[in-house]
This record gives C-alpha cells, structure tokens and sequence, in this order.
C-alpha cells in the first residue's frame, strides 16, 4: 500500500478544535514532515489549497499557505518523495496551472503532481468576485474535463487549440515540456465526480469514515473501481484517515476524547452550512455523506484511527485489503511527533509494507 501525507499547510491541520494541538502552518514545519516521510519511505506527500477558513475559537484553516509555491520550495529540499500541489480551478486558467506544474516539474526532477478541486465553499470565491453561481455545483465536472485536458495537450505536445464550452484556446504555447508524466488527483465521491475521476484522473481519494471504521471505504471504492472499469483507464483508489496513536489503547482514545470535548461547533457549523450550497442528493456528495454515516459530530472531516501502535497497524493493513485500494493519506493530530510515532512504531508492523521495509 502506498503511503503518503497530507501537510498541514493550514493551522492546526484537520482536528477542528479547541483542545488539540494548536498551530500556525510555516514553510519549515512543512518541511520538517516532508523531509521524516522521505526519511521514513512515504511515497507522497500533498498540500491543500484553502482560500477561506471556518472561524470560530479556534480560527480553523484562517491561515493558509499557498499550495504550489509550497510545494516547489519542498520540491528543492526533497530527492525522492512524489509531491502534490492543489490547484482550485476557479482561481487560475489551465495554461498557467500547466507552466506552473512543469516549473516544479522541473525543480523536482519529475516528482510533481497536480490535485484537482472543483470548488464547494462558495465563500472561498465570492471574497474575490469569482463565484460563477450555483449552477456551477451541476457543471463542476465538465469544467473540470476540459480544463484537465488542456493541461494534458500542453504537457504533452507544448501547445493547445482546445474549443470547449469552458474554455477556448488559441495556439496556447507550454514548454518546455515537463520530465516525466504529471499524475493528476482528484477527491470526487459523487457518481458524476467518480466518472469525471475515471476518465481524467490518475487517482481518486475515496471517502473514509468514521472513527475506527477501516473498511467502511469499500462502497466508494467499489464505485471507483466499477467507473474505471467502464472507461478502460487506471484510476488508482487512495484512502485518507487520520492517525492518533500511543502505547496503548487507553493513552489513544484518552487524546481523542479531549480531542472532542473541545470541537468548535462553531466552525463546524459554518462547514457545514457551505457544504448545505450542494444542491446535490447523491449519498456521497459533500453535505449528505457526513450526516448519512453520523460523522457530522466528528471534529474532522476524515475517518480516524484512534489506537494502540500495533492496533493502527493491523486496521491499516485492513484498510489496504479492501478491493482497488492502493494507498493512504495519512493526517495526525500532532504531525512532527505523530510522523515520529508512525515512522518508528507503526510503519514496522504494517503488512501491506512489509515488502518495502524489508528492500530499505
């Protein structure tokens, strides 16, 4: 199973509450996680883009970085790890996403990926006079298709005359041409967001939920894989959790529990009323996915395994024995100790790593 990690480029990473680790996101505490999962054999490591945070006590994600310069000052101080910047389509055209992502390319030597978000908060976008409406929610994965494909043409010949509804270009030029293939990633969980995932995306993460729930993923994986099926392409199933560990099961669930009693339901609340815009009623869209499987109380917005090292390793390797898994992005409450943790106590138990622990 791969492994990779999903950086806290906002502050106080995915725990929305007052009584976990708090913290502002800096170029160096990135770097420190960065560098321990290379250090330790994680595959990649990808950073989010959040325009607009949900407030409350806590300010959760009210400080952001930005997600490709970020990732291209990793790129210079990395060797190995695949890295993923986030690109927010609504915010920038697809030609200058394409010389961005070949920049980094090129900084990296062929480590860099693009993660694609159609945007759901709709209050990231009216503070810049850039919401293009609500019918944008039923549109979101045609947008999303043609601005994937120009991206592609330009990467893989260092031009585009693409005529679409969304966009339309004019002998559009992108070179050099980057290195090696640039992955594109996406976290659709609709039906129309899997199929958009079939045809244009490399890998999709697929819902996870719940606290210690490792295999309540197969239905979105399982849609994932009967898409791909229809389209003849490989879009690979990557999980995302979160890890809270300890030496025992006890010393987990007691962080957890303090980890709850201090949710900012203020903040959760404005999540979840910008989740409400989705007029969707698919079971996995955004605003219906939390409620249906009773994670809407969570202070998080992933499943969670809370536990001993040895009990996250086995629910890990659960996780990576469900059908079109092939990875994980793990988040932790406290990121510089929990990839500590993770790295020297969890990591040498996994069987679904054993293979590569064994090669390092």
């Amino acid at each position: 199973m791969k492994l990779g990690v999903f950086i806290p480029i906002g502050n106080n990473g995915w725990l929305i509450s007052t009584t976990s680790p708090q913290y502002m996101p800096t170029f160096d505490l990135n770097r420190t996680i960065v560098e321990k999962a290379e250090t330790f054999g994680f595959d990649f490591a990808l950073s989010m883009i959040k325009l607009h945070g949900f407030g409350g006590p806590s300010q959760f994600w009210d400080h952001n970085l930005e997600s490709f310069t970020l990732m291209a000052g990793l790129a210079s101080v990395t060797e190995r790890i695949q890295l993923f910047a986030t690109c927010a389509v609504l915010t920038m055209p697809p030609a200058i996403t394409a010389r961005m992502a070949m920049t980094i390319d090129s900084i990296s030597h062929g480590r860099f990926g693009v993660n694609i978000i159609s945007g759901w908060q709709r209050r990231e976008y009216t503070q810049m006079g850039i919401w293009p409406g609500s019918d944008h929610y039923k549109r979101r994965y045609e947008y999303c298709a043609e601005y994937v494909s120009i991206m592609k043409e330009l990467w893989a010949t260092g031009h585009s005359d693409f005529k679409g509804e969304f966009f339309s270009m004019d002998d559009c030029r992108c070179s050099p041409l980057p290195t090696a293939q640039i992955p594109i990633i996406c976290a659709a969980q609709s039906d129309a967001g899997t199929r958009y995932a079939a045809r244009h995306a490399d890998y999709n993460f697929c819902a996870s939920f719940g606290v210690n729930q490792p295999t309540a993923v197969a239905p979105s994986v399982a849609r994932l894989v009967a898409a791909t099926r229809e389209t003849g392409r490989k879009c690979s199933a990557l999980l995302l959790t979160m890890i809270i560990a300890d030496e025992t099961d006890a010393a987990a669930e007691a962080k957890w529990e303090h980890y709850k009693a201090g949710a900012d339901l203020e903040a959760l609340a404005y999540r979840d009323e910008q989740a409400a815009d989705d007029p969707s009623t698919d079971i996995y869209a955004q605003p219906n996915r939390r409620k249906i499987l009773d994670s809407i109380k969570l202070p998080t917005n992933q499943g969670v395994l809370v536990g001993s090292y040895e009990k996250v390793a086995g629910m890990l390797d659960e996780m990576a024995a469900v059908p079109g898994v092939e990875g994980v992005m793990l988040t932790f409450d406290d990121f510089v100790i929990g990839m500590e943790q993770f790295g020297t106590r969890i990591m040498p138990l996994m069987r679904s790593r054993e293979t590569i622990m064994k090669a390092a």
